[in-house]
């Protein structure tokens, strides 16, 4: 009882806020402008692979500037590779089966890639997310113009994340993130922890093929996050932020999409392209606000998202994509705790603080 009454205050209590604006304000820049361009060119469906480039400006937050640059490159690495595997499956029509195998492989690669160069935030859930997306959706576009898309998208995030520095020319030359991790203990704890993605993985997305889901990802990508918590209590938390985040997020995503009277388009024209892709800048900002004090917070801005950017991306019936979305969530994330509790492994260790100062912005 006291273990579910902790778990349950988690859901209640914010962490304490550590320039959220400002980070936020750097990953709205980051997606704006590259989806902005899209819409300019009359290109809205485009909106996924800018988006997916964006997000490298999640990482690096509040490090220096070269500390920044450094880690934002290793997360685009991860964000960019995963949305071209992605369109790769989607241009040769390699979905169901092949999808899970190739996201449960590259799920355990990510994990030690992400490992060993300590990524923040942990793991490689936004990998995973973007190859399972770019994979699900037919590719409007050829494959090297979508990775394009992705990749510049990701080069505008370093150029804004390094853009304070002609402001402050902050500058640290001896500042390092952390001791590169290393040795027998850190190997054996690493595949550990890259097998345990592969099986929940594949696991999710076994199910999700197997209930004949048109969206078996979000299952696969539900079951990596209780993965990236540090220890068993903060992975449960995680999962358990993911399923009541997601369902809240599917009210304010349903009140965006659904006709009816639950939502504005009673009375108001439903939402255009444009409109839609503007919304998806809006709540990613939301997200970032969160992302650091309340997971389940940010998960309420960011389940819109997903789901806005597949329906530029291929328009869908938006009932039947909420549903799918809270049965996959829910699934996969019950898969990834399971798969916690069931196999256990050693802490990777704690890094060391990065130092912190005027260029930390």
């Amino acid at each position: 009882m006291k273990t579910l009454l902790g778990h349950a205050r988690t859901l209640h209590s914010l962490g304490p806020s550590d320039n959220d604006r400002l980070s936020a304000a750097r990953v709205a820049i980051s997606v704006a402008v590259p989806v902005l361009v899209l819409l300019a060119l009359g290109r809205p469906d485009l909106t996924l692979y800018a988006v997916f480039g964006g997000l490298t400006a999640m990482y690096g937050r509040n490090e220096p500037h070269q500390l920044r640059l450094r880690h934002q490159l290793q997360a685009s690495l991860v964000l960019v590779s995963g949305l071209a595997v992605g369109v790769f499956l989607a241009v040769n029509h390699i979905h169901s089966w092949g999808l899970v195998l190739v996201e449960a492989l590259l799920a355990g690669v990510g994990s030690l890639y992400s490992d060993r160069v300590r990524l923040k935030p942990n793991g490689p859930f936004f990998g995973i997310l973007a190859l399972g997306a770019c994979a699900s959706v037919p590719a409007g576009v050829p494959f090297h113009v979508a990775v394009l898309i992705g990749a510049a998208s990701a080069s505008f995030s370093i150029l804004v994340g390094f853009a304070g520095w002609v402001r402050t020319r902050a500058w640290e030359p001896g500042a390092t993130r952390q001791t590169p991790p290393s040795g027998p203990g850190f190997r054996r704890t690493a595949a550990t922890h890259a097998a345990r993605y592969v099986l929940a993985v594949g696991a999710a997305g076994a199910c999700g093929v197997l209930a004949g889901s048109p969206y078996p990802h979000w299952a696969m990508a539900a079951a990596a996050v209780p993965l990236a918590g540090a220890d068993m209590p903060s992975a449960v938390h995680r999962g358990i932020h993911r399923i009541v985040g997601t369902m809240l997020g599917l009210v304010i995503a349903g009140v965006v999409l659904f006709p009816g009277p639950l939502s504005p388009a009673q009375y108001l024209p439903l939402p255009t392209p444009v409109t839609l892709a503007l919304l998806v800048v809006l709540f990613q900002f939301g997200t970032e606000l969160f992302m650091t004090r309340h997971y389940g917070w940010a998960m309420v801005f960011f389940t819109p998202v997903i789901l806005l950017m597949t329906h530029l991306a291929v328009p869908a019936d938006p009932v039947r994509m909420v549903t799918e979305r809270a049965v996959e969530t829910l699934l996969g994330a019950l898969i990834g705790i399971a798969v916690v509790v069931l196999v256990r492994q050693r802490r990777l260790g704690k890094p060391a603080s990065a130092p912190r100062g005027p260029g930390n912005h």
